[in-house]
C-alpha cells in the first residue's frame, strides 16, 4: 500500500496512516467467531512505513532497489508495510516523519538524505517507534543508521572509466581522456559519489579530465539527458550518473549518442544493454531488509551499521563484455586494496572537500 503526501492534504494523510495501524476493538476481539479468530491470528506483528526519497518510486535506481528489499521483508516476515511519497519530501520531511510517528508505526525507514536533522528532532518524540536512516550516522536510542561507502564503489567506477576512456578498440570510445559525472543536487551525500569517482579516475591516470555537473533534480530525465549531451559534446565518452530518475536521461543520451553511461544504486544495464558500461550498486535492498529484520528480532536502536566494499554494501555491477579483461582485473585488484586498507578513498562527509574537487 502506498500513500502520497501533497500540499494541503496533510490532515487527510494523518487519518489514513493512523487508520492503517488501528487494531480491532476489544468487543470485536471477544466475539469468538472463527472468522475473527482467523483475522486475529493473521494480524501483522509489526507495521512498517518507508519514506520514499526524491525521485520517487519508478526511478529504476535507489528507491526501487530499496523497495525490493521491503517487498522481500513482506514475504519473509509477518509485517504490514506502507510506502509514503511526497511531492516535496525535502520541505515536508519533518511533517511526514511526525505523521508516521503519530500513526504509531513500529518501524519507520527513511530513505531521504536531506531529512537527517528532521529525523533526529522527531525520533525522541516517539520512543516506541524504531527509526532507520540511510546514508548518515545519526544519534538516538531508537535510531539505527545504515551508512554506505558509496565513495569506495564510485572509486572503482572512476578507475574503470580512466582505463577505458581512450581505448578506441572499445566501441564508442574516442582517443580523448575525458569522462564525466552528473549529480542530482549538490550536497555532501551526492558529492560523496562524485569525489570518489574523480579520485579513482585520477589515481589511475592523472591526465584524465573529469567533467562535473548537476541536474538539480532527481526526477526529470530530460535534464539528465541534456547534461550528458553537453558532456559528450566536450569530448567525454563515459558519464557516471548519480541523479535518480533524472539519471535515466543520462543513460538515454549515451544510447542515442553511441557513448557510455555508468548506472547507480542498482544494476541498470537492462535499461540500455549496449550503453551501460557498469553500475555502482548500493545495496539499499539489504539495508531495508535488515532494518525490518532487526525490529522483528527485537534488536534495539542506537547503532550505526557500516555497509562498505568489504561487507558487500557497495559493489560494481556487471561490466560490459566489450571491456578488456585486463582492465577488469585491474579494477578487481583495486577493490582488494580498498578492502585491505591499502587504498583510502576520500569521504567528503567525514573529511570535507579535497583540493582536487571543484566547488
Amino acid at each position: 500500500m502506498r500513500f502520497n503526501l501533497r500540499p494541503g492534504a496533510a490532515a487527510m494523510t494523518i487519518v489514513l496512516l493512523a487508520a492503517a495501524c488501528t487494531t480491532a476493538s476489544p468487543s470485536a476481539q471477544e466475539s469468538g467467531t472463527s472468522s475473527q479468530a482467523a483475522s486475529a491470528s493473521a494480524a501483522p506483528a509489526l507495521t512498517v512505513a518507508m519514506i520514499i526519497a526524491q525521485g520517487g518510486l519508478g526511478d529504476q535506481s535507489y528507491n526501487d532497489l530499496a523497495d525490493s528489499g521491503l517487498k522481500r521483508a513482506e514475504t519473509d516476515f509477518n509485517i504490514e508495510a506502507q510506502r509514503i511519497e511526497s511531492d516535496d519530501i525535502v520541505s515536508q520531511g519533518e511533517a511526514v516523519l511526525r505523521q508516521a510517528g503519530t500513526a504509531a508505526f513500529d518501524v519507520v525507514i527513511d530513505l531521504e538524505f536531506s531529512t537527517a536533522d528532521a529525523l533526529t528532532a522527531v525520533a525522541p518524540e516517539f520512543p516506541e517507534t524504531q527509526f532507520s536512516f540511510m546514508n548518515l550516522p545519526l544519534e538516538g536510542d531508537n535510531v539505527t543508521s545504515f551508512v554506505f561507502a558509496e565513495h569506495q564503489g564510485s572509486y572503482l567506477a572512476g578507475a574503470l572509466s580512466a582505463l577505458a576512456t581512450s581505448d578506441t578498440s572499445i566501441p564508442g570510445m574516442n582517443a580523448e581522456k575525458v569522462i564525466g559525472v552528473i549529480g542530482g543536487t549538490k550536497s555532501t551525500g551526492i558529492d560523496k559519489f562524485l569525489v570518489g569517482f574523480m579520485q579513482g579516475a585520477q589515481d589511475v591516470d592523472p591526465d584524465v579530465q573529469v567533467l562535473v555537473s548537476y541536474t538539480n533534480d532527481f526526477g526529470d530525465a530530460t535534464k539528465g539527458q541534456d547534461a550528458a549531451k553537453a558532456m559528450f559534446e566536450q569530448g567525454a565518452d563515459i558519464v557516471y550518473q548519480v541523479a535518480g530518475g533524472a539519471g535515466l536521461g543520462v543513460i538515454q543520451a549515451a544510447e542515442d549518442e553511441g557513448k557510455w553511461a555508468i548506472g547507480v544504486d542498482t544494476d541498470q544495464s537492462a535499461i540500455a544493454p549496449d550503453a551501460v558500461l557498469t553500475s555502482m550498486v548500493k545495496r539499499t535492498d539489504n539495508a531495508v531488509y535488515m532494518a525490518v529484520e532487526r525490529a522483528v528480532d527485537g534488536t534495539p536502536g542506537g547503532e550505526v551499521v557500516s555497509l562498505d566494499l568489504k561487507t558487500g554494501g557497495v559493489e560494481l555491477g556487471p561490466i560490459h563484455e566489450s571491456v578488456p579483461s585486463n582492465y577488469v582485473d585491474q579494477v578487481d585488484q583495486l577493490a582488494e586494496q580498498i578492502k585491505s586498507g591499502e587504498i583510502e578513498v576520500w569521504d567528503v562527509i567525514e573529511q570535507g572537500y579535497p583540493d582536487f574537487f571543484p566547488e
